[in-house]
This record gives C-alpha cells, sequence and structure tokens, in this order.
C-alpha cells in the first residue's frame, strides 16, 4: 500500500450531517502515531473536535498502537491538536459555538508530502425526516443504476 493510497473515511457523517464548510487540517503526531496511520490502522468514525485553551483538537480519535512500537507507543485514543491558520481557527471557534453546529472530522489522509491531514467540517445536524429522505435519494439512485446496466 502506497502513502497517497491512504484514505481512512467517516461514513457516518454525510448521514448525520449538513456539511456547511470544508478544511483541511494537518495533525500533531508522535512517530508511532504516523507509521500506524500509514499501515491504515485508524478509526474516526467517533472523533469530533472542541477548542480547548483556543486551540482545536481532534477527541476520540483511534489510532492503534504500533506493531513494532517499543515502551515509546502512543495512547490509542489520546487528544491531538490540529493545526490550522489563526484565520481559520478564529472563523472555526466563532462558528462552532452557535447552536446546532459542530466540527466533525471527514477523512484521514496523507498528502503528497507524507504529511497526516484531516478534512474536517462545520456541520449542522440532521433532523429524522431529513436522514429519512436521504436513505429514499439513495434507493432512487440505486434503482436507476440497476436500470441503466439493464
Amino acid at each position: 500500500m502506497s502513502q497517497q493510497d491512504i484514505y481512512i473515511k467517516n461514513k457516518k457523517a454525510y448521514f448525520e450531517y449538513h456539511m456547511l464548510e470544508e478544511y483541511t487540517a494537518g495533525i500533531k503526531l508522535l512517530g508511532t502515531e504516523i507509521k500506524s496511520i500509514r499501515e491504515g490502522k485508524a478509526n474516526i468514525n467517533d472523533a469530533f473536535c472542541t477548542f480547548i485553551d483556543g486551540q482545536l483538537y481532534v477527541r476520540n480519535l483511534h489510532i492503534a498502537e504500533y506493531s513494532m512500537g517499543s515502551f515509546y507507543n502512543h495512547e490509542a485514543k489520546r487528544d491531538r491538536v490540529l493545526l490550522l491558520n489563526k484565520k481559520e481557527l478564529k472563523k472555526l471557534l466563532v462558528k462552532g459555538e452557535e447552536r446546532g453546529l459542530t466540527i466533525i472530522p471527514l477523512a484521514l489522509f496523507i498528502s503528497e508530502r507524507g504529511f497526516a491531514k484531516l478534512k474536517i467540517a462545520l456541520a449542522q445536524g440532521k433532523k429524522t425526516y431529513d436522514k429519512r429522505e436521504t436513505l429514499k435519494e439513495r434507493d432512487v439512485k440505486v434503482e436507476m443504476d440497476r436500470a441503466m446496466k439493464r
């Protein structure tokens, strides 16, 4: 598996939320964490972003312990700092405090330069009827694809 093949998606995100704005953020990682990500051993399904002391952190991002790591291995679900410029951080801080808006990770990937990046979005939760509408649209699309194949 090459570096560009690593693209770990949060599959529930588009079903649960309406995406308003998307950003690409760097992640401050330890050596064993990046090695584990390159092996594809990360899970972002339960992850969310929050501000702590003016810095944006990603919480509940599970990166499995590196198999070849010694006693210097990392904690699997520790809080990790997200790296954005000040203008983006300020905008997210103001928007994130609005009622009903949250910051969620969409995808974890390795950039061309070999750095781990997290695609995050400012999102608004969907109501139950919106979720049902999404399921209906998906079913219609599947039926159309089947009809096109015939």
